[in-house]
């Protein structure tokens, strides 16, 4: 798409507005800085006893922001589980949102590492002030509508983007002893996602969590990727850079419930009414204490 087409589209959209855009971005909050709300799957535990049931909830946001999400079920477009052997099974049956303790529930009869996989679609729209906009970029790190704004004149625009979350968990049935594990290792088909190198479930246990973000397909260079530790998770404990592979490499975590989150955009065609197309990906795994 040409310069004159987007800014003869941006121009038209915002000035269509009658009322000043001063929403804030469903699913962020904002102090000194702009903090994205992570999204995330989130078990009671990440180790399971073979057909005992494991309930689960769908998290959002971190230290005292954090909550249950609020996303309706008819935005999810996808909830499997990946065995130990590739196959997949539709688990959003299991979903019941919004109970009192739980969003759902999930249990395997065999032993073994599994990837749960969660996708919503990208009817979510977000608006903000131009200030809010690209404190936002700057501090996830969206280098791509940074530049854009910036060589079309807009960074002094307010900014809007439409926003999927997609999210992925790794859970260990009974003891997995030598089982595969490729299925943690192999990318499952979202257009964002974290793909672990090693599984962090593989012993001996590695000093080194070393990860691929895989963006349309492809490798991605250049995004922020963050580990958090969930059991203290006001701030990230680790940040690191995508390489020119798409790889970055992480301190491996011992004890625990954690997670890992990158967020990536890229600019909407003429025909849609939002800027940005902006996708939201998490991986969560974790140990017992005595594992």
């Amino acid at each position: 798409m040409g310069l004159s087409s987007f800014l003869g589209r941006t121009q038209l959209r915002f000035a269509a507005r009658i009322i000043p855009v001063i929403a804030i971005m469903a699913g962020f909050s904002w102090g000194g800085q702009a903090v994205a709300h992570d999204f995330w799957i989130q078990p009671n535990e990440f180790r399971l006893t073979p057909n005992v049931e494991m309930p689960l909830t769908l998290q959002v946001g971190h230290g005292p922001d954090r909550q249950r999400s609020a996303i309706p079920l008819k935005r999810i477009t996808r909830f499997e589980a990946i065995a130990p052997d590739g196959t997949g099974t539709d688990l959003r049956t299991r979903l019941h949102l919004g109970g009192t303790s739980r969003d759902g529930s999930f249990q395997f009869l065999s032993s073994g590492v599994y990837v749960l996989v969660f996708e919503t679609d990208d009817r979510a729209q977000s608006f903000l002030p131009a200030i809010r906009f690209n404190d936002y970029l700057n501090v996830e790190g969206l280098t791509p509508a940074l530049e854009i704004r910036a060589r079309t004149h807009r960074s002094n625009a307010d900014g809007s983007e439409n926003y999927s979350r997609l999210a992925k968990s790794i859970v260990e049935v009974g003891l997995s002893g030598s089982s595969s594990q490729e299925q943690v290792t192999k990318p499952s088909g979202l257009t964002l996602e974290i793909v672990p190198t090693v599984s962090p479930y593989i012993l001996p246990r590695p000093a080194v969590f070393p990860v691929r973000v895989i963006f349309e397909g492809r490798p991605l260079a250049g995004a922020l990727v963050k580990l958090t530790n969930l059991d203290h998770d006001e701030a990230p404990l680790e940040t690191h850079l995508t390489d020119g592979t798409g790889q970055a490499r992480f301190t491996m975590p011992k004890n625990g419930k954690w997670l890992l989150n990158v967020i990536w955009t890229k600019l909407q065609p003429s025909t849609r009414d939002t800027d940005f197309e902006t996708y939201f990906s998490s991986l969560s795994f974790g140990w017992r204490e005595s594992q």
